[in-house]
């Protein structure tokens, strides 16, 4: 399906191209696929709408362009392997399996939302799913990867006194490449053989600086994951069946040899980083050239073409989706704001100062009420 190469050696290293060639999947996979992406083309322009509406607060960071990397990538491994990301999360969390419900209403800061409406746009989570989060610190979700990983495979070889079974998936986008967090994480992975995959969403621009002026090695992006003898891939972001063909591979890979890889997955948002962004860095001329190259019509016209879908069936797709993401905009429109006493709720550890449960801390005089982290039953809590 594709041309590969591995070299020898702990760094090898994968330069794909464009795959036109079906995999070996039911019909109703490939379909299933076509309709995760054009759900979450569907749900990001709807969000867009909504934020103009003042419907969505704070920042919102679409996922339009990149479809294909998060349902690729997420069709490339199994339920029970984990995934994180970072602020741009609404993709991950649909591809994952999160309802639009949950997913919009989040996106509203309503309690019908995922977080009950306390986290927003940039902090999808679904424990069922083993969605790990979105994470709005740039890179910061990157060691929590790696910690996630390190994890599962404590878990699956000395808890459970087997083999690994798990790989983690760790996106993160090409502007977090600059973070110091992010090359800690990797050589931790190095060395303690972590089967952690780092996937690059390298969409060209972090923020609103071209990766060749911000970032040394643009060009060759897997040396920083070579550097800490992770396996590399440079993979096709923009075609979901190259994604998922040269995932499905690393991921196996990774999970087998319980090692890490470092992925340099190339893609293009067709919108701002956020909404706020004028995105005067770029010409229009460049986002309708990428644009000729919509992973979504790329797809529906191999599918067409190897007679997996038809005209009438593409639109029924579509409706469909308009369907479930008005669905979602009525629920989040009438699911309730969160009560003022959710302020209180889910919080780890309370904050100093004159609320209850609160302590001082030790250099201004001890804490003697201060609170201690217990387990119990598997039930966790502050005592």
């Amino acid at each position: 399906m594709m041309a590969t190469t591995t070299p020898s050696g702990s760094g090898a290293n994968s330069t794909h191209g464009a795959a036109r060639k079906l995999p070996a999947l039911p019909s109703t996979t490939l379909t299933k696929w076509l309709r995760e992406m054009h759900l979450i083309r569907e749900f990001e322009v709807r969000c867009m709408q909504s934020y103009q509406e003042k419907k969505i607060g704070g920042f919102c960071h679409v996922y339009i362009g990149q479809e294909a990397v998060a349902v690729g990538c997420t069709a490339a491994v199994n339920l029970e392997d984990p995934i994180i990301t970072a602020y741009r999360d609404h993709g991950h969390a649909l591809a994952r399996g999160m309802s639009s419900r949950a997913c919009m209403a989040e996106m509203y800061g309503k309690v019908g939302g995922c977080a009950k409406g306390k986290g927003g746009s940039m902090h999808m989570f679904d424990r069922p799913h083993n969605l790990y989060g979105g994470h709005g610190i740039v890179g910061a979700q990157t060691p929590l990867g790696a910690g996630i990983a390190f994890a599962t495979k404590y878990e699956d070889e000395v808890m459970n006194a087997g083999r690994n079974r798990r790989v983690t998936l760790c996106f993160l986008g090409d502007g977090a490449v600059n973070q110091g967090s992010v090359y800690e994480a990797m050589n931790l992975a190095g060395l303690f053989d972590i089967p952690v995959i780092f996937i690059v969403e390298n969409n060209g621009y972090s923020m609103g600086t071209e990766i060749s002026r911000g970032t040394t090695m643009s060009h060759e992006l897997t040396i920083k994951g070579r550097a800490h003898g992770l396996k590399e891939a440079t993979i096709d972001g923009m075609d979901v069946l190259a994604v998922y063909h040269d995932m499905h591979e690393l991921a196996n890979w990774c999970r087998e040899n319980s090692r890490p890889a470092f992925v340099d997955m190339k893609c293009y948002r067709y919108k701002g980083h956020s909404m706020s962004d004028p995105r005067k860095y770029r010409t229009r001329e460049e986002e309708e050239r990428h644009e000729l190259n919509d992973a979504i019509g790329k797809f529906e016209r191999t599918l067409l073409d190897h007679a997996v879908v038809t005209d009438a069936s593409i639109k029924e797709i579509m409706n469909s989706t308009r369907e479930e993401v008005r669905d979602a905009l009525k629920f989040s429109n009438e699911s309730p704001e969160p009560d003022m006493s959710e302020l209180y709720t889910d919080v780890f550890v309370e904050p100093w100062g004159r609320f209850t449960g609160s302590s001082l801390p030790e250099f201004m005089g001890g804490a003697a009420n201060a609170c201690r982290f217990h387990a119990t039953n598997g039930k966790e809590g502050l005592v």
